[in-house]
């Protein structure tokens, strides 16, 4: 098994490192909460700074009345070689060593004002606190400010409660050991900190008892019923402790002679010189250590587990908000390049039904293109007057002498023109729906979101890319209405020629007929005949425009939207593609921070590996 020092240092080790990352709190248990931890909790005036001077076998905590302890103070002890010389840090100053003890003092009363200010307020941040000493055992404390029941001038009238919940806080959690200070010059059955123990810890598993002031209770009188376990019985022995008096305090005696003052007091005493070797405070703080081992050892397998759980739960976290980029500007390239084909595979989803969207340039094809094309003023255009107009025109002075062919030519031309309108509304309406599905695949790419940079040059470079398909589509689009204009499809007029025109009988009194070749009859047919070659058109272009926007927009999009952007990247210098890849400060933050949490949690795992099982 691991030696003491080992597995109780470890603890210490990696108590430390969640104080720096700020990991004992949050949701669920956290690392900090899951290893054990001995909380000294006592009522004010209770002597519980004297019995951990007394255990560190060193005068160091502030001294006076009222509320003196504002702050949990984490007290870390580590056994050094005989001779060594002792000293202490802080984890807030930590290349400082300080080896006179009372510039400790100093140093929590400064750190503790530094976050309560000079009020009597308390505060719930840990002083972080080691000592490396060959007087003292291996263990960890943590000193919480002391129980009152009323509040002095200065401080908040919940400062009672505010005390008990910051203690509570502590005291609850199932892997805390309770060190509960009673004086025994009191009723212990009044003690707050028995109080409190009870209720948290009601089969008295986790609390160890220690009686103080044993020297001035009343003559006559003892403290034996408790420390025997028969007026308060708990699972682990009472400890009685004699506090140094203050004359000693004042003569500052040190505590090494304090030690051996209270030996001698029990082993010279006629009521507690049978237990003398279990009193005491050094007994105390062997007692304390041994189990806490103990319970280490105990609690290994949860601590374990809780750190598999922490790392996999960390890495889900970074893998969800990325990894770190690396410098070099190959690693960075290849980033770029890969961010870009995860937009670029949302992209192509939505035009392919894999995602919603796709479906709207349908709809253009489908609904808007034929409801354009019949909103088509053909009919004030073939109108009988405004075909005369046109053929009379065309004719010039020479009217025509069989059929007016350049009529004709003129009024298809006219109507064909029409045709452009819709042409290029339908290339601007699948335009609008691929710039709106661009910036649907930017917000939907999860790989971009922390790179609102890059998302944005993405974005830029895309719209800038549909423009140029969308300017040679509306070419195609053009061209293909010119076409219909510049070669009539002759065999059509053919036709119509060889088709015998059908008279209608004349109803009995009817007029006769005008047989003038210039008449309403005749113009009616020449724009029933136009009208009949532009609807045989309207049909061709219903077609055809669809496939050249698809082929010069749609497909254009799918396999080159972002050709012209990978070219400028891969010429860009380091310095531009690191800027690229400007991340949200928050986010890189938050990166940094699991990133040191994971290094932590696979520390803890390694160092519990190589000592818990030796």
């Amino acid at each position: 098994m691991a030696t003491m020092k080992s597995l109780i240092g470890l603890i210490n080790k990696i108590q430390r490192a969640c104080t720096v990352l700020g990991d004992h709190g949050g949701e669920g248990m956290s690392l900090w909460e899951a290893l054990p931890t001995v909380a000294v909790v006592g009522g004010q005036s209770s002597g519980k700074s004297s019995v951990l001077e007394s255990v560190v076998g060193r005068d160091f905590l502030p001294r006076g009345s009222g509320i003196v302890t504002r702050r949990p103070l984490v007290l870390q002890l580590h056994k050094t070689e005989e001779g060594t010389t002792e000293y202490a840090e802080f984890l807030h100053a930590p290349k400082k060593k300080f080896a006179d003890f009372a510039a400790v003092r100093k140093e929590i009363e400064d750190e503790t004002d530094r976050i309560t200010g000079k009020s009597k307020q308390i505060s719930n941040i840990p002083i972080q606190l080691s000592i490396y000493s060959p007087n003292v055992v291996n263990l960890t404390l943590i000193d919480l400010p002391g129980l009152t029941k009323v509040a002095v001038e200065g401080q908040p009238d919940s400062i009672v409660q505010d005390i008990e919940n910051m203690v509570r806080s502590y005291v609850e959690k199932p892997n805390c050991i309770i060190l509960a200070i009673s004086p025994a010059n009191q009723d212990i059955a009044t003690s707050d900190a028995i109080k409190l123990a009870r209720e948290v810890d009601p089969t008295g598993e986790r609390t160890f008892g220690v009686a103080t002031k044993l020297d001035i209770m009343d003559k006559g009188t003892d403290c034996l019923d408790v420390l025997e376990g028969r007026s308060y019985r708990l699972q682990h022995p009472w400890v009685g402790i004699v506090n140094r008096s203050q004359a000693d305090i004042n003569k500052r005696v040190d505590m090494i002679a304090a030690r051996r003052k209270e030996r001698e007091y029990f082993e010279t005493s006629p009521e507690y010189g049978h237990l003398a070797s279990r009193m005491g405070s050094e007994y105390l703080a062997k007692l304390l250590s041994q189990h806490l081992e103990t319970v280490i050892r105990q609690k290994i397998p949860s601590i374990v587990a809780l750190i598999n759980k922490s790392i996999d739960d960390i890495n889900a976290e970074l893998d969800r908000i990325g990894r770190p980029i690396a410098v070099d500007s190959g690693a960075q390239l290849y980033t770029i390049l890969e961010l870009c084909r995860a937009f670029d595979r949302v992209f192509k989803e939505h035009l392919d039904g894999g995602r919603p969207g796709g479906d709207r340039i349908y709809g253009v094809f489908d609904h808007q293109l034929p409801a354009a094309l019949k909103k088509l003023p053909f009919d004030r255009h073939l109108s009988t007057k405004n075909v005369q107009k046109v053929v009379s025109e065309a004719d010039g002075y020479q009217p025509h002498l069989i059929a007016p062919e350049q009529g004709y030519r003129r009024l298809i031309d006219g109507s064909i023109s029409y045709f452009k309108g819709p042409a290029e509304a339908t290339v601007d309406a699948v335009h609008f729906v691929l710039k709106e599905l661009v910036r649907k695949s930017i917000s939907e790419t999860e790989e971009l979101k922390r790179f609102p940079t890059l998302a944005g040059d993405i974005a830029a470079a895309a719209n800038e890319a549909l423009e140029r398909f969308r300017d040679e589509s509306r070419k195609t689009v053009l061209r293909l209405v010119d076409m219909e204009s510049s070669y009539l499809t002759v065999e059509f007029f053919r036709k119509l020629h060889l088709e015998p025109e059908k008279e209608k009988p004349n109803p009995r009194n009817a007029p006769a007929p005008n047989a003038d070749p210039y008449s309403d009859n005749h113009f009616r047919k020449i724009g029933s005949n136009v009208s009949a070659y532009i609807n045989m058109v309207c049909d061709t272009l219903r077609n055809s425009l669809p496939k050249a926007v698809v082929y010069c927009q749609v497909r254009e999009a799918k396999r080159s939207l972002l050709n012209f952007f990978y070219a400028q990247v891969g010429r860009k210098e380091k310095e531009k593609l690191g800027a690229m890849l400007d991340e949200d400060p928050q986010l890189m933050e938050r990166r940094g921070t699991l990133a040191k949490r994971l290094e932590l949690y696979k520390q803890a795992r390694d160092d519990i590996d190589a000592v818990a099982w030796k």
